[in-house]
């Protein structure tokens, strides 16, 4: 996920053991990302968890989450498992962002 950094700006690094791996600024705001990768086709995350966004790397793409629009979403349906495909259209925050290529001599 070392990518990801690039689409931010302002990029802090947690001094302690934490929650959030990196923050910066994305979007004009400024939020600590959980880019933890997949493992097995999940990713865990805590409700106590300090960061803002959750980053998927997806493919060719990166697909982050409001932390606590997540959280409040699984909280109401009372479940703790959910596809990542349906959460892009049951959230009202998410960003798709498609990698950028690796090869900048393009034409």
């Amino acid at each position: 996920m070392k990518e990801f950094k690039t689409y931010l700006k302002n990029i802090e690094y947690p001094k302690n053991k934490t929650s959030w791996d990196i923050a910066g600024n994305l979007n004009n705001g400024f939020y600590k990302f959980d880019t933890r990768p997949i493992t097995n086709n999940v990713k865990i995350s805590r409700f106590d968890t300090e960061a803002d966004k959750i980053v998927f790397d997806v493919d060719n793409k990166y697909i982050l989450v409001d932390t606590e629009e997540l959280i409040t979403y699984l909280k109401k349906h009372n479940i703790e498992d959910v596809n990542l495909q349906d959460l892009i259209f049951e959230l009202d925050w998410n960003i798709v962002l498609l990698k950028k290529e690796n090869n900048d001599n393009k034409g």
